[in-house]
């Protein structure tokens, strides 16, 4: 036990990360876009998330009142920029291998805590949940980077008129999305580094297999 506690550290980190992954995910202020003809968008923002975009707007509503909508994105719709498909793709593996990353350090530490000592069931959990820890951090790390590049140039997405979307933005920055996915990031790939670096205790009462 006293040699698993940075282990330990990586469960409750590999925990946050995960969760904030998959916060990440639902989180439709990936992109926030300010537009000049606010006809429709009354509030003049819009936010583009990687599964749908979302605006304020007071028509067909009583006044006093304001409605927001969205429009959901589909896997066939062909104007998404690369990097929200990306975003699609790999965040579902990301939150796939955190998964499976804490699946192995959950049996790995109740190995641990139950005084099991056979090596085999202890080591090779810890290594193979430390190798899903990065291997979805590093699945995080890719959209959201993509993702706030995009922002910093201000890049446009060609959406259909039935969206009521202009095809560019005045001015867009980096939504709550993309803060939340770099502290994704730094946790899942510290809960890796902190499992990896697990040793097996040598002592005479150990049982090798």
């Amino acid at each position: 036990v006293s040699t698993s506690h940075l282990q330990l550290a990586a469960f409750a980190l590999g925990t946050v990360g995960w969760i904030l992954c998959t916060v990440s995910m639902g989180i439709v202020e990936w992109r926030v876009w300010h537009v000049d003809n606010t006809t429709i968008i009354s509030s003049g923002i819009a936010w583009v998330g990687i599964w749908k975009v979302c605006f304020i707007s007071y028509l067909h509503v009583s006044p006093g009142y304001r409605e927001q909508f969205c429009h959901k994105f589909s896997g066939y719709d062909s104007f998404l920029p690369h990097e929200i498909y990306a975003a699609q793709g790999l965040l579902l593996i990301a939150m796939f291998m955190g998964l499976l990353g804490l699946a192995a350090t959950v049996f790995a530490l109740r190995n641990v805590y139950m005084g099991i000592t056979h090596r085999t069931l202890i080591a090779p959990f810890f290594l193979v949940g430390g190798f899903f820890y990065i291997f979805a951090g590093l699945c995080v790390l890719i959209p959201v980077s993509w993702n706030f590049y995009s922002v910093t140039h201000n890049q446009s997405i060609a959406f259909p008129p039935s969206y009521y979307m202009p095809s560019s933005p005045a001015v867009q920055e980096a939504g709550a999305a993309i803060p939340v996915g770099i502290v994704a990031v730094i946790f899942l790939l510290l809960s890796g580094m902190f499992s990896l670096s697990y040793r097996f205790p040598m002592t005479a009462n150990t049982i090798m297999k």
